[in-house]
């Protein structure tokens, strides 16, 4: 083929292969793009059309140099040469000499070798050159289509690799503006101001909210120095937080003043974070009114430890003055009520008396009681007990009450059997209560108490019921009979008394002790009141539950000192130990107490706390500290009106050794007595147990 030929076959090619290019680029793509596609796929037909001159398809083997190209056309002329010369040789043979042989001119071979060769030569070797161009153009041209093909499959492939990384591209830029759009939409409308601080400190982004929250515009903020609306007091604060961080560490926010463009002073609360170049992020809050809010709560909290302090102070007070009187009622009526010289007449109104003291006694331990678990000063003290004894000791207690009423009272057990730890006091005041009111509400029958033990090794569940066969509680009430202050109804309270605390006092217990309490009950059949805890076993029982009674037989040589500034509380004393023919001395105030002890010896003195010239907290201190010998040793027991948990602690720590509350019990006082008096063999090695509240 000629070279010109060549060329204008070239850019045929280059035409048709930019044709397709433009024709493959899709619609949406601009002509910028298009024109580039076309330039790109130009320049691969260039790159294509010098390939295809130097390599064949699927090989790497150049293409034949134009001398072997030359000697291959040689050699097949040659051959062909030889053939034609070969062939007429024969042909003038058989004619001249088979054939024809009477024909002049004879057979002349050298001569037609030179004919056939000289005539055919050109001839042939112009044929074969053909022949072998035609084949390497065959060549070519489905060379060149293959490339042909495979371009338009390449281009076809280039753009919808092209259509696809466009596509990515728009979307990954739409997912961009809209995340800018939300970002931008939170800073825009946040009410906390962010700030990008740049290492040296500079503002390098603010949120528009900074205008709301100081007053300032961006501009100016931008303008403005870190400390520039800070309180000097808090900026070095906030610098020290900052300087402190790294960026591996986590945010950290403090609280500081910032002053607005109007000058008017915020508290603001400032969250940072120390970012990977140095520079600082940072979010501000406006809490002013929380810092206000925080204020008036703090107010409200002093104010109400006050109210409190004025509560236990009042609650401490009306309880002294309660049971300063108290004590001489409730004493001087159980003097009487043992009196064998008075009428029935006077008797009967002596015990309606009594009867009355203890009522009221009984409301004013429930408002102490009750005010000590809601301040959550209620103290517990285990001791090893008998659950079946507990019981039967709590009905031994009402047994005359019960017996007014011609009521029969009964104990039962069931299940496993054995001694358990825990508060004894405690859980004989829940049961007293549900004894007493069975026996209260129940105007016939019998009063029932079960005691229940389940399981075995180191821990039992404890469930006591109490039941009766009294008026019995309505459905709607039964929800809230443990609430204070609540009874069945008002007819309840008028007809049989009582201030609504007992139930709610004894649910308080048993939930501080880790138990459930409730009630079952059908109207005019009766109800059963029960608690159940868990408690663990003890190996005996402590020597004062094993113990009968203590003996009332004190010793007629026991020296007792009585100090109380009412003359009433120490006659009271008096008569009460009066069966016993004590040697009993008395003082009407501290000072008189120090000069009666620094005279004489005594055995045991029962001091009162409140008293005039000189309390019996601070007599006792100097008894112990300033008297020498036997009259620094002598038990000091606290004879007072004052029995909340921290008068009580008062005075153990002043060094007294035990405490009795008034109105005093008979019972106890004799007890305690026994437990300190000299001459008892236990008294001399034995320490008596802790005062109960």
């Amino acid at each position: 083929m000629a070279p010109r030929e060549t060329q204008v076959g070239a850019v045929t090619f280059r035409r048709e292969f930019a044709t397709l290019a433009y024709a493959f680029c899709p619609p949406s793509v601009s002509r910028v793009a298009r024109r580039s596609q076309v330039k790109w796929t130009l320049e691969a037909t260039l790159i294509f059309t010098r390939s295809r001159r130097g390599t064949v398809k699927g090989q790497g083997e150049t293409a034949p140099a134009p001398s072997r190209m030359l000697a291959r056309k040689l050699l097949f002329t040659l051959v062909a040469v030889a053939i034609i010369v070969t062939g007429s040789e024969l042909a003038d043979y058989l004619v001249e000499i088979v054939l024809f042989p009477s024909l002049h001119g004879g057979y002349l071979p050298l001569a037609t070798f030179a004919i056939a060769t000289l005539v055919g030569a050109p001839i042939l070797y112009y044929l074969i050159s053909q022949r072998i161009d035609i084949e390497r153009i065959k060549e070519e041209l489905a060379e060149g289509i293959a490339y042909k093909e495979r371009a338009v499959i390449e281009i076809q492939a280039r753009s919808r690799e092209a259509e696809r990384a466009r596509a990515d591209a728009e979307a990954a830029l739409e997912r961009l503006r809209e995340s800018e759009s939300l970002y931008r939409l939170l800073a825009d409308n946040s009410t906390d101001v962010i700030t990008l601080w740049s290492p040296d400190g500079q503002r390098i982004y603010t949120s528009p909210s900074a205008q709301r929250a100081y007053g300032y515009s961006n501009a100016e903020l931008l303008a403005m120095t870190s400390s520039a609306h800070l309180h000097p007091d808090d900026h070095a604060h906030i610098l020290s937080v900052i300087q402190s961080m790294t960026p591996d560490d986590g945010p950290r926010t403090a609280e500081c003043r910032a002053t607005r463009k109007d000058g008017v002073e915020e508290w603001v609360e400032i969250t940072v974070k120390k970012l990977m170049d140095q520079g600082v992020l940072s979010s501000t809050r406006l809490i002013t009114a929380r810092k206000r809010l925080e204020d008036e709560l703090i107010c409200a909290l002093d104010e109400a430890k006050a109210a409190l302090a004025v509560k236990a102070d009042f609650l401490a007070n009306m309880t002294h003055e309660l049971r300063t009187p108290l004590n001489a009622i409730v004493g001087f009526s159980g003097l009487l009520k043992r009196s064998t010289t008075l009428a029935p007449a006077d008797a009967h109104k002596i015990e309606l008396i009594s009867d009355a003291s203890e009522t009221l006694l009984q409301v004013v331990n429930d408002v102490l009681d009750f005010s000590k678990l809601e301040a959550g000063a209620f103290e517990f003290d285990q001791h090893p007990f008998d659950p079946r004894g507990l019981a039967e000791s709590t009905l031994a207690l009402l047994a005359d009450q019960a017996s007014a009423k011609d009521l029969t009272l009964r104990v039962s057990a069931k299940g496993s059997e054995g001694p358990l730890l825990g508060d004894v006091a405690r859980l004989r005041q829940v049961l007293l209560n549900f004894a007493s009111n069975a026996i209260k509400f129940t105007p016939c029958g019998t009063i029932d108490i079960l005691v229940s033990q389940q399981g075995d090794g180191k821990a039992r569940r404890l469930r006591i019921e109490v039941s009766d066969s009294g008026i019995g509680i309505r459905a709607d009430q039964k929800a809230h009979i443990f609430e204070r202050f609540t009874q069945a109804d008002a007819s309840v309270s008028r007809q049989y008394g009582g201030t609504g605390l007992g139930l709610a006092i004894c649910k308080r217990i048993i939930e501080a002790l880790g138990g459930q309490i409730g009630v079952e009950s059908i109207v005019g059949v009766g109800s059963t009141f029960w608690f159940e805890l868990s408690l663990p076993t003890a190996q005996e029982l402590s020597p004062h539950e094993v113990a009968a009674a203590p003996s009332a037989a004190i010793s007629p040589a026991l020296r007792l000192l009585v100090v109380d500034d009412n003359a009433v509380n120490r006659e009271l004393i008096c008569g009460l130990l009066a069966p016993f023919e004590l040697d009993i001395a008395t003082a009407e105030d501290g000072v008189a107490a120090i000069e009666a002890v620094s005279r004489a010896p005594f055995d045991v003195i029962l001091m009162d706390v409140q008293m005039p010239k000189m309390d019996g907290l601070t007599a006792t201190r100097r008894i112990r500290s300033e008297l020498d010998g036997h009259a620094s040793q002598i038990p000091i027991i606290a004879m007072t009106a004052n029995v909340l948990p921290g008068q009580v602690a008062r005075c153990l720590e002043a060094g007294m050794d035990d405490h009795l509350g008034k109105p005093i019990n008979p019972h106890e006082l004799l007890h305690a007595l026994d437990r300190w008096s000299a001459g008892r063999p236990q008294a001399a090695g034995s320490q008596a147990p802790a005062p109960r509240v």
